[in-house]
């Protein structure tokens, strides 16, 4: 059973059926889901949710889709940790990290927005699916397509790195990379969702994937004991996550299923060779300017975001604020990660890590706050943003070992 009441225009309020749309026929503005959250009421509760198997289908009353879910039924519930090495070094004694670098099945949140959105696809009756994508939304997408029986057609752009690539082509997706960057890709990706019969995740299916995001906040609600957290930082490529968040945390306190009305500030990182969003942050403002990106964090890379203006309203709402950082400082963001609390994230996570540091000095985040950091993507997608340290080589003998590290770690 959907409690879906229909998809509603974030500018005029315009409510349509629930059908193929990218965005508002009026104003061109986004759309939302919008619920019949008094039906689901009398549904949801937490022992309801508690009761369910662990995957993000435990809220599905509050989820866009009709019947059984097609895939996802390993995705989601991931691990939120007490981070208490990473807490001491930058004085956060209650700091907590979602994990979501071993979601499954590609290891980044992109796994729970795909679910929801391959889903709908085969509800729809579509003949394939596609994205445009910066790497993790590849992956997933072209995971879940093949899980599904659905040919999957994945645009790139042309400077991807190649863990990404391999992670996507596995799956048997036609891989197709478009000279250009991810605004490029995704205008292409616009067009062929106007000419074929196929779902396009975050295109014409966009209403409905983005709502994937929000099982996201809602197990960070629940694994801290159905209470908001004081602060999350979030990373931003096209805003929504961010936002989503924000919706779920929203419609879990109008149900009833938090304890307290903690309203959760909610902060924003961004790389600075691509930091629109974090710009009118700055800027006080609403209004997301473009930019040509330039950043190691390709994940990240998206200069024209589609819900910049929506995150941007949303920090400012809540009392948050956005950060950019970097490559040198993403890096040490990934490195502090790893080193503190043994977690290997993207380049995204670096970001996260690293803005956190700054809204810190800035005196935004404080030790008394229960701080959630979102960890998006797992590390081994983007090694090649990093050097290390080349191993020793020694002999296969106990004095070659002693000479070179034991005599070594003793005069360092």
């Amino acid at each position: 059973m959907s409690f879906v009441v229909g998809l509603k225009c974030r500018e005029c309020g315009r409510l349509y059926e629930p059908k193929l749309l990218s965005g508002c026929e009026d104003c061109f503005a986004p759309l939302e889901v919008e619920y019949d959250y008094e039906s689901i009421a009398k549904k949801l509760t937490r022992r309801s949710i508690e009761s369910r198997e662990k995957n993000l289908w435990r809220y599905r009353e509050l989820l866009p889709i009709n019947g059984e879910p097609v895939v996802g039924k390993a995705t989601g519930a991931t691990p939120l940790l007490k981070g208490e090495r990473l807490g001491r070094v930058l004085g956060l004694p209650k700091l907590y990290i979602k994990n979501d670098s071993v979601n499954c099945p590609t290891l980044s949140f992109k796994d729970r927005v795909t679910a929801v959105a391959i889903t709908k696809a085969v509800e729809f009756g579509l003949k394939a699916v596609g994205c445009a994508s910066t790497g993790n939304l590849a992956n997933a997408v072209a995971a879940g397509a093949a899980a599904a029986g659905l040919p999957a057609f994945v645009l790139i752009p042309d400077n991807l790195e190649q863990s990404k690539i391999t992670a996507s082509a596995v799956f048997g997706a036609r891989v197709i990379a478009v000279h250009g960057n991810y605004d490029d890709v995704n205008r292409l990706s616009s067009q062929l969702a106007d000419r074929y019969p196929w779902g396009f995740v975050n295109v014409n299916l966009r209403p409905f994937y983005g709502e994937g995001s929000k099982t996201f906040g809602y197990e960070i609600a629940e694994q801290l004991g159905w209470r908001a957290p004081d602060a999350v930082v979030v990373p931003m490529a096209g805003g929504s996550l961010i936002s989503k968040i924000h919706k779920a945390l929203s419609e879990l306190n109008r149900l009833g299923l938090l304890d307290g009305e903690t309203p959760t500030r909610v902060f924003g990182a961004q790389a600075s060779g691509c930091n629109p969003i974090a710009d009118a942050v700055k800027r006080r403002s609403t209004d997301v300017r473009p930019v040509k990106p330039n950043t190691i964090a390709k994940s990240l890379a998206i200069g024209n975001p589609a819900d910049g203006y929506h995150a941007a309203g949303i920090i400012a709402k809540t009392g948050g604020w956005a950060e950019d950082v970097s490559d040198d400082q993403i890096r040490d963001g990934i490195k502090l990660l790893a080193e503190t609390e043994g977690i290997f994230t993207e380049t995204a996570g670096g970001v996260t890590i690293a803005v956190t540091r700054k809204l810190i000095e800035q005196g935004r985040l404080t030790p008394d706050d229960l701080t959630v950091l979102a960890i998006t993507g797992n590390g081994l997608k983007t090694q090649e943003a990093l050097s290390v340290t080349a191993p020793v080589v020694i002999e296969p003998r106990l004095e070659s070992f002693e000479r070179a590290v034991i005599a070594r770690a003793v005069n360092s």
